[in-house]
């Protein structure tokens, strides 16, 4: 089931004028607003295509970053995805793994790009280097 198309239609952020007086939470979440089948001429196929929204929040909320966007999916059998989403607004485990893992890989790398802009702190955690503890030399040799 690959995914063999992605757009961004819209980025809304907010910097907020509060002051975090403790350790802020950040929490990302992707979330499918919409599911329709479309035909694909080029490919004589038809796919998923699913609207999302990826909303970056920040606690305290100093801030906010929501990216919304298209994503094409050639699923092997559009019918059980599609019959899912109308019943209970849900997509299938094996559909719903690749799709957000998808999501989490694009709208977190722009997420963390605009919050670089907003001077929020990003909301991917990056390795941070240390320098290397001095050993410690014997002050006395004898």
């Amino acid at each position: 089931m690959p995914i063999i198309g992605f757009s961004l239609s819209g980025i809304d952020a907010k910097k907020f004028d509060i002051r975090a007086d403790k350790a802020i939470n950040i929490n990302s979440t992707p979330r499918i607003t919409e599911i329709k089948e479309v035909t694909l001429p080029n490919l004589k196929k038809k796919a998923l295509s699913m609207d999302f929204e990826f909303l970056t929040t920040y606690d305290p909320k100093i801030g906010e970053i929501k990216v919304n966007g298209n994503l094409l999916l050639l699923a092997e059998k559009n019918e059980p995805v599609l019959a899912q989403w109308k019943k209970n607004k849900s997509i299938p485990q094996d559909v719903s793994v690749e799709v957000l893992n998808h999501l989490f890989k694009k709208c977190l790398l722009k997420s963390t790009n605009v919050a670089d802009d907003l001077q929020l702190p990003p909301p991917l955690q990056f390795p941070l280097i240390k320098p290397k503890a001095k050993e410690e030399q014997p002050s006395y040799v004898g």
